[in-house]
This record gives structure tokens, C-alpha cells and sequence, in this order.
């Protein structure tokens, strides 16, 4: 345990809680006299401290991510398999106390083990010396992975289909374009299209995958920053200006008096006394006047 400590950077005051924290629950069983404890406790702990430190980080920095963007992105830092490859970077697997069936049926590189044994120890750092050593071991050990993590597990669709709907109701659809290859490594083509038209075209193992590709190359596109035919929401639009006649032909009285304010805000009447300046209260003067 002392080569973990000095990977992760902290030292236990504690070894007790690091012990446990690698001691799964087959091994407990089989030691059950013995009264030994397991991780799946701190693990329930880790998890916790886990999924708040990655949300903390992501509202501080991603300021332009909306809600369900970072709950996407959060999941795909904490996942199975990213915490599994920090688990192998770190070499828990060797360190890891287990039964021995659970031996024999390969849990040592089980990947939920490996990510469950990760939590365990973060929480025991945790426990053991606050939030600060915390922060550090996720900081370095799983934002550390952040960009490996977006674009391995990335949901290009999803985002594609949320740019395209800004502007309103989209037609959005995949077609397969060919295959090729032989049946142990095919290949799949497919295209997006956006109201019929061709919008990105990708490949893939997999039609799935192809998918994924299709839509980051429409991302990419200028034409998917705004879709032929569709609507940008009005918050989104450049407001409309309302040019009106300026008052410098107007006599020196009607200025101090209306101070222009009949142009700038269309619904303020003119004062009385300048009315017969004003070419607006003229022409509602001359509708009134009007017989019906």
C-alpha cells in the first residue's frame, strides 16, 4: 500500500480506512469470524463525493454548458469504464482482497470492481483528510481524462438534433449510404439529412458508430450553423430599429417642449402646446377632425 500512496500523492493517517477501502466484500465473506470490514460503504460514500466534485467543476468552468449537456458530460467522467482505467493507472488490481471464487472468476480485472474499488478510496481520502485531498486525487486521476472522455463518449445525435431544433421543428434522418468490407470488419456509411438535404456523411464498425460520425461532421458543416429553412428563436434575432423624424427643423419652442420624445417612444403623446409642430400629432389631428 505504500507504492498507492505515494501514486495517488497522500499519505494516510489512517491505513485502516485504505485497507478496507481495497478489501472487497467475497473476501469479507470468506473471513466472516475474523469481523472484517469491506468497501462497499465507502464506496456508496465515494460515489457521492465523486459526482459532486465533477458537477462543482463543470459549473465552474463549462459557463456556456446548458443543464443537460453537463449531466451528460458528468456521467461519461464517473462511468464504468473510466473509473476502470483509473483504477489501472493507478494499480489498485493488484492491491485488491478478494475471495477465492471470486479469484478464480477473474474479479481482479473486472472493470466494476476496479471502479468500485476507485470510489472506495477516494472516499477514504476523504474521510481521512477532508475535502481538499479530495479534490486533488479527482482533479489529476479523472479530469485529468475529460477531453479522452468527450470525444470517446461523445453523443454527436443528440447535440445535432438540439442545434437543428433551435430554430424550430426539424426533420432530421439517417440513411445508409453502403457497406463495404468483409463480415468480421464491415464498414458502414451513413449521411444525416436535414429536410431531405445532405447536411455530413461518416463511417463506422457499426451503424450506430456511422451515426455518431455522420452527425460530428453536420456539426462541423457552416450550413448546420443555420439550417436552410428554419427559424432562430426571437431572442436570437437583431432587434428592429424604428427610425423617426428628427426634430432639428422644429421651431426652438417645440424642441424644449417634446425633447423628441414623440420619435423615441411612439405611445408618449406630444404636449399641447406643440402640437401644431408636430407632423404626428397633425395627422391624428386631421383623423379626428375627419367626418366618418
Amino acid at each position: 500500500m505504500e507504492k498507492l500512496q505515494e501514486t495517488i500523492g497522500y499519505r494516510f493517517r489512517d491505513t485502516g480506512l485504505l485497507e478496507t477501502a481495497l478489501t472487497h466484500s467475497s473476501y469479507a465473506n470468506e473471513h466472516r469470524e475474523e469481523g472484517i470490514a469491506y468497501n462497499e460503504r465507502l464506496e456508496f460514500l465515494g460515489d457521492s463525493v465523486l459526482g459532486m466534485i465533477t458537477a462543482e467543476h463543470l459549473f465552474r468552468n463549462e459557463l456556456n454548458m446548458p443543464e443537460g449537456r453537463m449531466s451528460r458530460y458528468r456521467a461519461e467522467l464517473v462511468c464504468e469504464r473510466s473509473l476502470a482505467a483509473v483504477a489501472e493507472e493507478i494499480g489498485i488490481g493488484p492491491l485488491l482482497r478478494l475471495g477465492k471464487g471470486e479469484e478464480a472468476g477473474g474479479g481482479r480485472g473486472r472493470p466494476s470492481i476496479m471502479a468500485d474499488a476507485v470510489e472506495a478510496v477516494l472516499a477514504a481520502v476523504y474521510l481521512d483528510g477532508g475535502m481538499e485531498p479530495a479534490v486533488r486525487f479527482v482533479e489529476r486521476f479523472v479530469l485529468s481524462r475529460a477531453a479522452e472522455a468527450e470525444q470517446e463518449n461523445r453523443d454527436w445525435k443528440t447535440e445535432l438534433q438540439e442545434v437543428l431544433q433551435r430554430g424550430g421543428p426539424a426533420n432530421i434522418e439517417y440513411v445508409l449510404e453502403g457497406e463495404s468490407g468483409p463480415d468480421h470488419d464491415k464498414r458502414f456509411s451513413m449521411s444525416v439529412r436535414l429536410n431531405g438535404k445532405t447536411i455530413g456523411a461518416g463511417e463506422g464498425r457499426s451503424k450506430k458508430q456511422a451515426e455518431q460520425m455522420a452527425a460530428k461532421a453536420a456539426l462541423r458543416s457552416p450550413r448546420t450553423r443555420r439550417p436552410s429553412g428554419a427559424r432562430w428563436p426571437a431572442s436570437a434575432r437583431p432587434p428592429r430599429r424604428r427610425s423617426w423624424p428628427s426634430t432639428a427643423g422644429a421651431s426652438p419652442r417645440f424642441r424644449r417642449a417634446c425633447r423628441g420624445s414623440c420619435w423615441t417612444r411612439p405611445r408618449t403623446s406630444c404636449p399641447r402646446e406643440a402640437a401644431s409642430a408636430c407632423p404626428r400629432a397633425r395627422t391624428r389631428s386631421m383623423r379626428k377632425s375627419s367626418p366618418s
